[in-house]
């Protein structure tokens, strides 16, 4: 086990290992960005000319961070740190980055397959560019001539070996190591091949390797001008198209109604009657004003239009054609999963009207709720379409909708059940919260919203009638229920809302991630051994409204913690059924220590188990569904469980 609990005092570690965090990830690549530049480029084909490959280590390496802002997987746990003496870096951020550079620059130099598509990296680097002018680093001796020579005879996994091994990890079982990560099949055959290269008597600067030297610097680099003659007539058949297609567009742009009445919108795409008929105002669907008191499942649906602005025809118009086809101009956004496309026939009107600064229209197609904003001194210039999956929509899961962000505050629309609004703080479970004023169509006054804040001192969310909700920045609040995956239920009790206070915090996690509700279950209550109190277990889980993608955290709290304080996370799984209603189970344990310093496994299971067993350097077995057993600081052990039908449960991880 890897993670440690102490009482009061000593907080408990998930099984897992950390991952790196993007931030540390680009805060090495940052720091030793002219190392990383220098594997790219010498790993890189030597077929390549000089300038070309100057270029494409430089891409290959700012391309190393990934996309997503999320907490990035630890794919660097297996591979060695880098070399901690001599001023080489060894931190786990630094790793990571090497190993993704590599993998690019292996990936840049494998021959491509006759009929297989071309891999990112051994296209040309979109950027970085420079225009007019050949970079190539500066020529070295006769010694370092001999060794380029040498290199550009090795396999690209033999150069890559002899370089890592010569810059980065002296000790060949690293070498192979990292190579296997980065994809190298037969790491043998490349350290054989890299020992072959004859040693030179030429060392770099310090005494260091000759690959240390300006030769093989593509951060030191030297410029001479492209063929002029030919760049000059280039650049007269660019003009001269550049020319051809102005003209062009501007006589594709003339006819029918042009840009104008559309606003912000692009030209028409189709002369479809399904479309058109998407597009006219006048077929704006309208849920009559009682509609929510007849339905079967009061929704979006059953919203009636409200707003000012709701009989401003040439707004909707506007709303309407930039939803069908957005200008270059328009901001875009879309939760997870949800289609940004135009809509199948005429949608239904929800909002139209001046909100803050903006004028907003909130519009609902059955499937998806989407906003359309546009400054309030009519400048179409800055509109904004927004868009989020709604479908299946309940009382619960439809009780607001986002209609503005001003300076870390947002207002809401509320459904027209929605009799009262109370906002509460969730780190405050004991209090009763300030009544929400709101306008006659429901608009309520700014609240401060948690997705704007990192350091969690506070937790904003709204009291709706029975329903709680908040905000995780995204068009549409999650809602937040409690109690076991079979019956969760809308928070209403004080054990309830402690739950949530030593939860809450961990939903920054799911923040933009299209989340539709997120349950707290508290499944065990587990006596500390020695008489240190009684620990808490909880599950969180988090679904999408498109079904894939959720969230499931195990989290320990010890006893004695103040309201509002945060439980240590010590499990958690993306895309796993567990913890829900179609898998009501969970098990998950934790290394703690008591007041007397001695160390104890934990584990605790919820769902109808009968039994749990410990085994590795902890080893044991409990009936029903908690497990203490004494252990060592740092101990590692596997834990599994048995179900009361004879089935067996994995932990959460």
């Amino acid at each position: 086990m890897e993670q440690q609990a102490q009482t009061k005092t000593a907080a408990p570690r998930p099984f897992a290992p950390a991952p790196v965090d993007v931030e540390q990830a680009e805060a090495a690549l940052i720091e030793h960005y002219p190392r990383l530049v220098r594997l790219a480029y010498l790993v890189l084909p030597p077929a390549l000319p000089r300038s070309r490959r100057v270029l494409a280590a430089h891409a290959l390496v700012q391309r190393a961070l990934p996309r997503r802002r999320d907490d990035v997987a630890a794919e660097a746990a297996a591979v060695p740190a880098p070399r901690g003496r001599g001023g080489f870096p060894d931190d786990p951020g630094y790793a990571y980055v090497r190993q993704r550079v590599l993998q690019a620059a292996l990936e840049a130099g494998a021959p491509r397959k006759r009929w297989a598509l071309p891999k990112r990296a051994q296209l040309p680097p979109v950027l970085p560019q420079v225009w007019g002018l050949r970079l190539f680093p500066r020529s070295g001796g006769a010694d370092e001539l001999a060794l380029d020579q040498a290199l550009a005879a090795l396999s690209v996994p033999g150069r890559a070996a002899y370089v890592l091994r010569e810059l980065e990890l002296p000790a060949p079982h690293d070498v192979r190591q990292l190579l296997a990560a980065a994809g190298v099949e037969d790491t043998a055959a490349a350290l054989a091949e890299a020992d072959g290269v004859r040693a030179l008597p030429g060392r770099g600067p310090g005494g260091g390797s000759l690959l240390e030297s300006v030769e093989f610097d593509p951060c030191t680099v030297q410029a001479r001008p492209t063929d002029l003659m030919r760049r000059r007539q280039h650049s007269r058949a660019a003009l001269a198209a550049a020319a051809a297609v102005v003209v062009c567009g501007t006589l594709l742009a003339v006819p029918g109604d042009g840009w104008g009445p559309s606003g912000a919108a692009a030209p028409p795409y189709a002369q479809n009657a399904s479309a058109q008929q998407a597009l006219d105002p006048a077929r704006l669907t309208r849920a009559p004003a009682t509609a929510w008191k007849r339905a079967d499942r009061p929704g979006f649906a059953a919203w009636p239009a409200r707003g000012s602005r709701t009989g401003d025809r040439a707004l909707l118009r506007r709303a309407l054609a930039v939803w069908a086809r957005p200008g270059p101009k328009v901001q875009v956004t879309a939760t997870p999963g949800t289609a940004p496309g135009p809509a199948a026939g005429p949608p239904q009107l929800l909002y139209a009207g001046a909100v803050d600064s903006a004028v907003v229209v909130v519009l609902y197609d059955g499937l998806r709720v989407v906003r359309y904003a546009e400054a309030r001194d009519g400048d179409t210039g800055s509109a904004a379409l927004d868009f989020a999956r709604t479908d299946a929509s309940d009382a619960g899961t439809a009780a607001a909708v986002v209609l503005g962000r001003t300076d870390g505050n947002v207002r809401y629309l509320t459904a027209p059940w929605v009799d009262q609004a109370t906002v509460r703080d969730l780190l405050t479970p004991g209090d009763q919260g300030n009544p929400l004023h709101r306008d006659a169509d429901g608009v309520t006054d700014p609240v401060p919203s948690p997705a704007a804040s990192n350091d969690c001192r506070s937790w904003t969310a709204l009291q709706l009638g029975a329903h709680l909700v908040t905000d995780l920045g995204e068009l549409v609040p999650a809602r937040l229920t409690a109690g076991p995956p079979s019956s969760p239920r809308d928070v209403s009790t004080s054990a309830e809302r402690t739950a949530w206070g030593h939860t809450a915090c961990q939903l920054t996690s799911v923040r933009g991630q299209g989340v539709r509700t997120v349950n707290a279950w508290p499944y065990a209550s587990q006596p500390l051994p020695g008489g240190a109190g009684t620990a808490e277990w909880l599950c969180t889980r988090a679904e999408t409204w498109r079904g894939a993608g959720s969230r499931v955290l195990a989290l320990f709290q010890v006893p004695g913690a103040r309201p509002g304080a945060q439980a240590a996370v010590v499990a958690r799984a993306e895309d796993s059924a567990a913890c829900g209603a179609r898998d009501p189970h969970v098990l998950a344990g934790v290394l703690w220590k008591s007041h007397g310093g001695t160390w104890y496994a934990l584990a605790a299971a919820g769902g109808g188990v009968s039994s749990v067993t410990a085994t590795g350097e902890v080893h044991g077995s409990a009936q029903g569904p908690l497990l203490a057993l004494p252990a060592k600081q740092g101990a590692q052990t596997d834990l599994t469980a048995r179900l009361t039908d004879g089935g067996k449960l994995l932990p959460l991880h």
